[in-house]
């Protein structure tokens, strides 16, 4: 969104920095260095804003490096992002699966997840889970 932050991406690769960049997914990943290492949130359906995520930004990842997130709120979301990853064939992608803490405890994400076989990890939000006073996960 930043008008010159791709040449601040630039400048931070070629100085041998390691570079990681974490994107809502809305806005195209297809100028960034192939050397910076993507974190790409793909939007579910509960999170109100799935329509924002922009397929052809899956065309730029790298499967060596580059990881997915999805944001579970629901089962609903959970088999929504299951789906996904199978149509779109992304188990070769790092896979982060994060609960919505006021929606889903941890742990029922993580039965979830050992369900399915897949090369999932289950990532939490840790800034919820330190400062967020009021969880009322069910």
């Amino acid at each position: 969104m930043q008008e010159l932050s791709i040449d601040l991406l630039e400048s931070l690769c070629a100085l041998d920095y390691e570079v990681l960049l974490e994107t809502n997914g809305s806005l195209s990943v297809r100028t960034v260095p192939s050397a910076v290492h993507l974190i790409v949130d793909v939007k579910l359906p509960g999170s109100g804003h799935s329509d924002s995520f922009l397929p052809d930004n899956l065309l730029w990842l790298k499967a060596d490096k580059d990881e997915l997130k999805f944001v579970i709120s629901d089962r609903n979301d959970f088999d929504f992002a299951i789906a996904f990853i199978s149509a779109q064939n992304l188990q070769k992608y790092r896979l982060l699966f994060s609960p919505v803490t006021e929606k889903i405890k941890p742990a029922v994400l993580a039965e979830w997840i050992k369900e399915t076989a897949l090369p999932i990890r289950l990532n939490l939000q840790l800034h919820k889970l330190i400062w967020d006073k009021n969880i009322r996960a069910v």
